[in-house]
């Protein structure tokens, strides 16, 4: 990995933490808040039988997770692509 200064290496890495902060951020709202925090008013809504604070605890949190992998690698991908340090 070669950036062309030290400004767009810089750069990179600062748009890069922003990325992961926020999707840290909307991890953790998703599995402590949801699955704990807000699990009383969540379990008045059924979702496939179950109640919503206890999907969110037991499943949700998870599914979230790996969905926020997927989301990183794109994001990643993208990023590298923008300061032209992707690999080929």
């Amino acid at each position: 990995m070669a950036f062309e200064s030290t400004e767009s290496a810089k750069a990179y890495w600062k748009e890069n933490l922003r990325l992961l902060l926020s999707l840290l951020v909307i991890w953790f709202v998703v599995s402590f808040g949801f699955g704990i925090l807000l699990v009383e008013p969540l379990n008045s809504i059924k979702l496939f039988g179950f109640k919503l604070g206890f999907w969110f605890a037991q499943q949700g949190a998870i599914y979230v997770f790996v969905a926020l992998i997927f989301v990183y690698v794109a994001k990643m991908n993208a990023l590298d692509k923008k300061y032209k340090v992707q690999e080929d």
